[in-house]
């Protein structure tokens, strides 16, 4: 019996080479593995980060409903508010007449001008006086550290008393008077600036008609205010 005779070395570094070989298969096939568990957990975790994202918003949204809802008195009590002091009634000019529409709330709250400064009053036929609150006052450039709290007032907040000024130009649309006399509230005992009578009495006719403040520049011939 004859055959080739293989070196004992040279058996022992096929067996090594065929172990080498095993071991990168298993490995490459163990990284192969890997990438992918990587990429389903990726995967999967972009899936629960944006189920979380959406869960989270209409969790939000819900609650911003649901307070909205408890709340809604409250709410509508602010918006009333906004309505009848935030936004000031719309004035329009008709010619000579301006008029004043009332807010969805029935106030008249006006949009004047005080010596170039934008001021928000609220119209008051009964009181005698424009009366400007302090801030208002301040706006308008009157010299508040020089001002004299002489004069005894009854405001919402009860009696006051407040510093008598004359104003060198006041309008409202189109109507303007100058020097007009006025009272300034001590600070934080006026809520709103007052439309009172001493610009009203200046024009040659004012009234309130239905919905609307009706104002006239002075001139001729002049007529009785209307209430």
């Amino acid at each position: 019996m004859s055959g080739e005779f293989v070196p004992l070395s040279d058996l022992s570094g096929i067996a090594v080479a065929r172990f080498i070989t095993s071991d990168l298969v298993s490995l490459a096939y163990t990284i192969g593995f890997l990438i992918v568990v990587a990429g389903i957990l990726i995967t999967l975790y972009r899936i629960l980060i944006q189920a979380i994202s959406a869960v989270t918003l209409w969790t939000l949204f819900g609650l911003i409903l649901a307070a909205s809802y408890y709340y809604r008195a409250d709410l509508q009590d602010v918006g009333r508010w906004l309505s009848a002091n935030a936004i000031p009634a719309q004035t329009t000019s008709h010619g000579a007449v301006v008029a004043v529409v009332r807010t969805s709330e029935g106030e008249l709250s006006i949009n004047a001008e005080i010596n170039g400064a934008a001021v928000t009053m609220a119209f008051d036929a009964h009181a005698s006086l424009v009366m400007l609150t302090h801030d208002d006052a301040k706006a308008a450039g009157l010299p508040i550290e020089l001002l004299r709290y002489t004069v005894d007032v009854e405001t919402a907040s009860g009696r006051a008393r407040a510093a008598p000024v004359t104003l060198a130009r006041m309008g409202i649309g189109g109507v303007v008077e100058q020097s007009v006399d006025a009272l300034v509230a001590q600070p934080g005992r006026l809520k709103s600036s007052v439309l009172g009578m001493s610009f009203l009495d200046r024009l040659q006719h004012w009234e309130v008609r239905g919905d609307k403040l009706l104002l006239r520049q002075s001139g001729a011939n002049p007529r009785r205010p209307r209430r």
